[in-house]
């Protein structure tokens, strides 16, 4: 069996469990038409019925900057209705050019966002059986600095992980999370605090993002306090944000900096939620042990942890919400300048490493 055909097998038969009868909806950018054709047979050998939906980005961009926020509502209307009547979604988001929407109109991107994002992805995608992927171009393999093929090898490794081995080596973790009320966490440019009290923990092992390989929760709404610099790279809006430094004040955003406020500044202002946090969360695979800028490989290395501006997922809803879901990342290995984080004043990581015996379970070492 090909890595292909073992990715879109995990996908329909472990990341979705497709049931027979079910509607899965593939909506795709950029993606090679030979493994779309591997996720099809799939669904049908599941008994199921596979519906796909390209989404050709330079149309996106034309309506990102041209579009009105009466176009974004019909295109509501008819998205209700498709994502409405399926039960599972897959999403393939591919790119010939990473940059491709760098220069859209910002407050464009915004309502949309606010319009569509939140009516389609957030109120009804979220709420049904969804995976989430990209698909290793060659513009992503540049941006991540490889070559073609290397990059290639990549993915798959880090994509067709053991995520049976890393759930359960993260039960212990989130037994103590959800024990747990004040949270502190210490690194260069960083002295935060906050509880999650009462909040569950989830484990993510490969069910909605692949790759994946996190542990999360939400901070009560309003208890964080002090500053923070996420130091690995973060792309939004087609711009590549670095050194982001928030300061909070009874959960809110109230001061930042990076190197384009401006541009920071009208994400934050998006809506009510968007200087509030809707995630905290702590990346555990051990195959993404570097950057490659983007998020949804960024946000799962090994040694780091995130937060979320914006949205909290509603099975860990700490009454948040917002048309924006933003995970900014860092990373505590000493090769990016080391940290800890305490719980109830108990250090259970250092520079990157679990140090509760019940916890080294999920180290690199252990995971691979």
């Amino acid at each position: 069996m090909t890595e292909k055909q073992k990715l879109a097998e995990r996908i329909v038969k472990y990341s979705l469990n497709v049931k027979p009868n079910e509607k899965v909806l593939v909506e795709y950018s950029d993606c090679e038409t030979d493994f779309l054709n591997l996720l099809q047979l799939e669904i049908f050998k599941a008994k199921a019925y596979p519906f796909f939906k390209e989404i050709n980005r330079t149309f996106r961009k034309n309506e990102l900057e041209f579009g009105s926020e009466e176009f974004f509502e019909n295109m509501v209307k008819h998205d209700k209705i498709l994502y409405g009547n399926m039960d599972c979604v897959v999403l393939i988001l591919g790119s010939n050019n990473i940059f491709e929407f760098s220069n859209v109109n910002a407050k464009n991107k915004a309502l949309f966002e606010s319009v569509y994002t939140k009516q389609i992805q957030i109120d009804i995608r979220l709420k049904k059986r969804w995976v989430l992927l990209r698909w290793p171009t060659a513009s992503f393999a540049q941006l991540s600095k490889m070559g073609t093929k290397e990059f290639e090898e990549y993915f798959f490794n880090v994509c067709n992980l053991n995520y049976e081995k890393l759930h359960k080596a993260s039960e212990k973790l989130k037994k103590l999370i959800e024990k747990t009320d004040k949270v502190k966490i210490v690194a260069p440019n960083t002295n935060l605090t906050f509880s999650i009290k009462g909040m569950p923990a989830i484990i993510c092992s490969g069910q909605c993002n692949l790759p994946d390989g996190e542990v999360y929760t939400a901070p009560i709404k309003n208890s964080i306090n002090g500053e923070i610099m996420f130091n690995i790279p973060s792309m939004q809006n087609g711009f590549k944000f670095k050194k982001i430094w928030l300061k909070f004040e009874n959960g809110k955003v109230v001061d930042f900096n990076c190197n384009n406020n401006n541009l920071l500044k009208t994400i934050l202002n998006l809506d009510d939620g968007s200087r509030y946090v809707g995630e905290f969360a702590f990346g555990i695979n051990p195959h993404v042990k570097t950057f490659i800028n983007d998020i949804l490989f960024d946000e799962k290395m090994c040694g780091s942890l995130h937060m979320a501006l914006g949205n909290a997922y509603d099975d860990c809803f700490n009454g948040n919400t917002s048309a924006l879901h933003w995970d900014l990342i860092l990373n505590q290995f000493s090769s990016f300048g080391g940290g800890e984080i305490w719980f109830d004043g108990v250090k259970i990581r250092e520079n990157g490493l679990f140090i509760l015996p019940e916890l080294v379970a999920l180290n690199p070492e252990n995971l691979i």
